[in-house]
């Protein structure tokens, strides 16, 4: 088991790396997370909803995502409550509070879901979640030292020293466990080593003598290898990435490449969907949050919500509803997916309270359309056939396949998923 002393030190990577090697090895091995709490989700083939990162393990794995390795996903709808999706399916939205209070219910599902996947498989990789020593949470843990001991598993802990105060987290994590707690703890972990690993030899003695632990690696930094990340620490580092590439088009410096802003939405959520644009390097992407910013981009993309009327509010209050509706009319690219899509219609309502506390809000009006909120979620994967006129600029070839035309044959098949909880007619 991968336990972190913080979020987004790197325990969904290791996970991944380990579920390959040990499938390269010949083991049959599945990755597992009680909890996590991602603004990002995956639909599986049977419609449910589970972390992206559990499925990236799963696919190291050699295996399809199935909603047991994370029987428990919580998706943020405000600063103070969460969508909580239990075996790929919502049962509601809970205040911090009331989730607290509730979540050792779902110890028996956590342990269901595990002893199903364990009696198949040769090895287990579990993962922890943040730090695994938040002492005012230990009581109702699900993810991390309580998980250790329901799996009885063996673990790593793994620091981040790219951020700086790797002796702090490490040594501070040992120190802050049990007794029984640390004599789980195999060994340790440096994640992230930029330059030469020969410099952190005398670290890698400290830790050893000071932690009584090995150090099992020092893994170099890279950025090439792109597990989904899940928490609100990794969106900040995706938005520093960024930076860059909006500092050079906020200075007019060179246009060669294509511009696309991403909305940052208080409540934005799968903003994996615009992985394919960071990883480009013929493109610009940048997200941005002020109204003075949207002329700049040759496309703007509203993206996905957890709380589709709040930040459709945050639009209306910052001036940017207005502006983005002038940015049409002069005839920017104006690009809307899931919640950002349901914005561009004529209103949105939520009767139930589904989202929020909001019962109805105006749109931008740029499609012909109203969405309503409803309390059953759409969650299920799809496939779609390209236009050919957007994406065929040579002549469609005068032939048929199968019985269709050639314009219907030569358009690509594209694979996705629909997750929703509004219903738009």
């Amino acid at each position: 088991m991968f336990l972190g002393t913080g979020s987004d030190v790197g325990k969904s990577v290791l996970a991944a790396a380990f579920c390959r090697i040990f499938k390269q090895d010949g083991y049959r091995v599945a990755p597992f997370k009680a909890q996590n709490m991602a603004l990002n989700s995956f639909i599986t083939p049977a419609g449910g909803e589970m972390g992206r990162a559990q499925v990236v393990q799963a696919e190291a794995a050699g295996l399809e995502p199935q909603v047991e390795m994370n029987p428990i996903l919580l998706k943020p709808t405000s600063h103070m409550g969460s969508q909580v999706i239990v075996r790929g399916r919502s049962i509601g939205n809970f205040s911090a509070r009331d989730y607290y209070d509730y979540k050792l219910r779902l110890l028996p599902v956590v342990r269901e879901c595990y002893r199903s996947l364990a009696e198949r498989f040769d090895i287990m990789v579990l993962e922890g979640a943040g730090s695994a020593v938040e002492l005012n949470l230990k009581d109702h843990d699900l993810v991390n030292l309580a998980m250790a001991e329901l799996a009885d598993a063996r673990c790593i802990l793994v620091g981040d020293i790219d951020r700086g105060g790797i002796f702090a987290a490490l040594l501070g994590s040992l120190m802050l466990m049990t007794d029984t707690e640390r004599a789980r703890v195999i060994g340790l972990m440096v994640n992230k080593l930029r330059g030469d690993p020969g410099l952190f030899t005398s670290g890698v003695e400290i830790l050893e003598q000071r932690g009584g632990r090995p150090v099992l690696g020092v893994v170099p930094h890279f950025s090439h290898i792109a597990v989904a990340e899940e928490d609100s620490v990794a969106l900040g580092a995706r938005l520093a990435r960024s930076a860059g590439a909006g500092a050079r088009i906020d200075s007019g410096g060179p246009g060669d490449r294509p511009a696309i802003g991403v909305l940052r939405l208080p409540f934005v959520s799968n903003y994996t969907d615009f992985d394919c644009f960071e990883q480009d390097p013929q493109v610009d992407l940048v997200y941005f949050d002020r109204a003075g910013q949207v002329f700049q981009f040759d496309a703007v993309i509203l993206p996905g919500s957890k709380n589709t009327l709040e930040d459709l509010q945050f639009l209306r209050n910052s001036g940017l509803a207005d502006v983005l509706v002038g940015y049409h009319q002069a005839g920017g690219v104006l690009i809307g997916i899931c919640g950002g899509y349901q914005m561009l219609g004529r209103g949105i309502r939520d009767p139930r309270r589904v989202e929020s506390d909001l019962d109805e809000l105006p749109g931008l009006g740029l499609l012909d359309m109203v969405t309503e909120m409803a309390a059953e979620k759409i969650t299920t994967q799809v496939e779609a056939r390209t236009a050919a006129a957007v994406w065929a600029p040579a002549p469609v070839r005068e032939h048929t396949e199968g019985g269709r035309e050639g314009a219907e044959a030569d358009r690509e098949i594209l694979s996705g998923y629909e997750i929703h909880m509004g219903r738009s007619t």
